[in-house]
């Protein structure tokens, strides 16, 4: 497909998404070759009409121009009228043609020719030319106009198109949030300013994704544990997700699956791998096979990033202030005025259970920056990201959107951040919207 009916199509996603009807498409997709039977199939066992619709639009990207005009005469047929004069406004160069029964091609026969018995065999087979009719397949073809493409053997799995969770349970399932603000003298931890900020975004935003979240303050490192294994008792198996959030300063420590460990407020840490733990399939049997995802909004080690130089076209306006503050925590005696944060370790090492997302708000060995007054860049960003953009896009695509424009930022005029995160799910994750 060309790129501008791309972008049509992605401009006009969340219209497509709310109110295509693609049951309606589906025999007249298959009859101009669109789709075969078997892309159709998979289409319809992606979920709910909306998740149909999501899938359908997302596949027709992958085919050729032709399928782009092709699925304007399929919804006119369909009667949805609207959808397909939304998506042909301002574009001259498409045509559609007027909605009419599909004519059957017939075979075209030409005369024989007079001759006699002697010749007939030899000219009948240059006398008749037939057109066959044409035929729905049900093995996977190439693209309407007929691109060249390597046959792929019949029955073999289509890779172009991944699965979504279930995601339509109501509500969706619990979301816990652990806000940590004020530590122990003993912790010589510093008060988070801000985190009060992050806290009342992140309730506000996962209670509008129909989730039921509830917010623990300022926990000692045993009540966290308790707090996840409270979690990880509960009866999930009429939800279709779980949610960790964690606020708090956090450091490094060894580790075998995920980086990093987050502070209670006593100064003693728990490891980000045994937060995980608490929810994977063999500890919660109820959560098996559903998506698990963790937001840690901590540092992820002492060393300050100071960017490096790339050309004006490459930069954006940046955000940061002057109360830009760390949620690390010194790892040697120093004298400089910004505190250094949470520190996630190396690298994976060990396969992790499947299902899993840890997102964290910056990079392994940096640190993560919170504004007194706004918030933490990442928080912020992750808020503004998931409000505009969860009725469209997955989890995934999001936070690569946050990873890009917490990019933009820079504190204090100089250090910059770079959130990231450990993505063990096995298909796209779409949140629940209000229509």
């Amino acid at each position: 497909m060309e790129e501008r009916q791309k972008k049509i199509l992605q401009r006009n996603r969340t219209s497509l998404v709310r109110d295509l009807d693609p049951s309606n498409l589906y025999d007249g997709l298959i009859e101009k070759g669109v789709f075969t039977q078997d892309m159709i199939d998979e289409i319809k066992s992606s979920g709910a009409r909306r998740d149909q619709a999501r899938q359908l639009v997302r596949d027709l990207e992958t085919r050729g121009s032709r399928a782009f005009p092709l699925f304007l005469e399929c919804l006119q047929e369909a009667g949805q009228h609207r959808l397909a004069e939304l998506l042909q406004s301002g574009v001259p160069s498409v045509q559609l043609q007027p909605a009419t029964p599909t004519q059957t091609v017939r075979p075209v026969l030409q005369p024989l020719p007079v001759s006699s018995p002697m010749d007939v065999d030899k000219n009948i087979k240059y006398a008749v030319r037939v057109h066959p009719i044409p035929r729905p397949s049900t093995t996977p073809t190439p693209s309407p106009e007929r691109e060249y493409m390597r046959p792929r053997p019949q029955g073999r799995t289509r890779r172009d198109s991944i699965q979504s969770y279930k995601m339509d349970a109501s509500p969706c399932g619990h979301c816990l949030i652990i806000n940590n603000v004020e530590f122990e003298p003993e912790s010589e931890l510093s008060y988070r300013k801000g985190s009060n900020i992050d806290c009342d975004k992140l309730e506000s935003r996962f209670k509008a994704l129909n989730f039921i979240v509830e917010v623990r303050t300022n926990l000692k490192q045993r009540q966290i544990k308790h707090e996840l294994s409270s979690l990880c008792k509960k009866d999930h198996s009429q939800y279709d997700c779980c949610v960790v959030i964690m606020l708090s300063h956090g450091t490094e420590v060894s580790h075998n699956r995920f980086p990093g460990a987050v502070y209670g407020v006593d100064g003693q840490h728990v490891p980000v791998q045994h937060i995980t733990n608490y929810l994977n399939g063999q500890h919660c049997p109820s959560l098996q096979g559903k998506p698990k995802l963790f937001f840690i909004q901590a540092c992820g080690g002492g060393e300050r990033d100071t960017g490096f130089e790339v050309s004006p076209d490459e930069v954006e306006p940046s955000h940061g202030g002057a109360d830009d503050q760390t949620d690390a925590i010194p790892m040697s005696s120093s004298s400089d005025s910004l505190s250094m944060s949470d520190e996630p370790d190396a690298r994976v090492t060990l396969p992790t259970p499947s299902d899993i997302l840890v997102s964290y708000s910056t990079f392994p060995g940096y640190v993560s920056w919170r504004d007194t007054q706004s918030g933490s860049w990442y928080v912020e960003t992750l808020d503004g990201i998931l409000e505009e953009n969860a009725a469209t896009d997955d989890l995934v695509t999001m936070l690569m959107m946050v990873n890009h424009e917490v990019s933009q930022n820079s504190a204090k005029g100089l250090y910059k951040q770079m959130p990231g995160s450990f993505n063990f799910l096995r298909k796209l994750l779409y949140f629940q919207t209000q229509a």
